[in-house]
């Protein structure tokens, strides 16, 4: 029971799940493409929600979101079930394969075996697709994985059960009905002003532009918070968050700089190129910040390095992205 799947890598495992199932009902949309019409870029700084006992820094939308938002802008039908009962869960998988069609699944990366070791720890918001089962385990196109890979049931089945912040729950999802013909331009401006509103326009201070302000004044705050130990320790989430777990700090940066150099060409407006180089400029901004703190971390930064360094990192961060995204609405009204 194998469907003739194409696996791609991708950079980020939601946008390349949807961009993966997409592609096999025969629609080719690139994976920055999904994730700027799903408005997939935010910020967030939660201090009362912790991982690994320190709050939790996103640098995207909630899980699940992207795919549901860009969806819902491009006409397709998409089914999404989750299941109290485990057997139910896997029950329904084989259905679903047996009918010749591959599943996105939300999984936990701790409980993926194929992983290198290094990157399995307790996170449940990542997405895989699979495509069949041969000699009693599963077939896996995992997006960040540059090739397929198999998994036995009961490593599956924990996967889609684990426990924590963002459990899966059994999440299974995939494409029923998809547009002959759609225009791309209405999706790409709503993208667009979805996410520069949210970016400027939320109240609550730890999202949005706002958030970026005030994780660089907990930064600021950390030596003498937590002592230099813990401080190092709350450096070092914050790092594993930005980018690794899959939240896409500088990543997601760059991923949205490639959409909008996409739309520029879409919608026929230059100044979509240009802003696409200021965000990547940005995404560099942010990529410098955790290179210099995860030296801090080692304790191998040069002796004038200092969170109040990396406090400016972050609010420089916070200014480009104020100008880049009040730029962006003001096109996409």
């Amino acid at each position: 029971m194998t469907i003739n799947f194409e696996h791609s890598q991708s950079a980020h495992c939601e946008n390349g799940v949807v961009s993966n199932l997409l592609r096999f009902h025969g629609l080719n949309i690139s994976e920055p493409m999904i994730f700027g019409i799903g408005s997939g870029l935010f910020f967030s700084y939660i201090p009362f929600l912790k991982l690994n006992g320190t709050p939790i820094t996103s640098y995207r939308t909630m899980p699940g979101q992207i795919f549901s938002r860009a969806c819902k802008l491009l006409g397709i039908k998409m089914v999404k079930k989750n299941f109290r009962s485990q057997n139910q869960a896997m029950d329904e998988l084989d259905k679903t394969l047996e009918k010749g069609i591959p599943a996105g699944l939300q999984t936990s990366v701790y409980y993926l075996p194929y992983l290198p070791a290094p990157y399995r720890f307790h996170f449940n918001a990542h997405n895989i697709v699979v495509y069949g089962k041969e000699n009693g385990h599963y077939m896996v196109s995992d997006p960040i994985m540059d090739d397929v890979s198999t998994i036995a049931p009961d490593d599956l089945l924990r996967a889609r059960y684990a426990k924590g912040p963002f459990a899966p729950k059994g999440k299974m999802y995939f494409p029923v009905d998809i547009p002959e013909e759609f225009d791309l331009k209405k999706p790409i401006l709503k993208g667009i002003k979805k996410t520069a509103g949210d970016m400027l326009n939320v109240p609550i201070p730890i999202f949005g532009v706002r958030g970026i302000r005030f994780l660089s004044k907990q930064l600021r705050k950390a030596p003498k918070k937590y002592g230099e130990r813990k401080a190092r320790y709350f450096l070092g989430n914050l790092i594993r968050m930005q980018e690794e777990i899959g939240t896409g700090g500088a990543g997601f940066r760059f991923i949205f700089a490639a959409f909008l150099q996409e739309a520029a060409t879409i919608l026929e407006r230059e100044e979509l190129d240009n802003i696409s180089k200021e965000m990547t400029e940005n995404g560099d901004r942010w990529r410098e910040f955790a290179y210099l703190a995860g030296k801090i971390c080692k304790g191998r930064a040069e002796k004038d390095a200092s969170y109040n360094q990396l406090a400016d990192i972050v609010a420089d961060c916070a200014e480009r992205e104020k100008t880049i995204f009040k730029k962006l609405l003001e096109i996409s009204v």
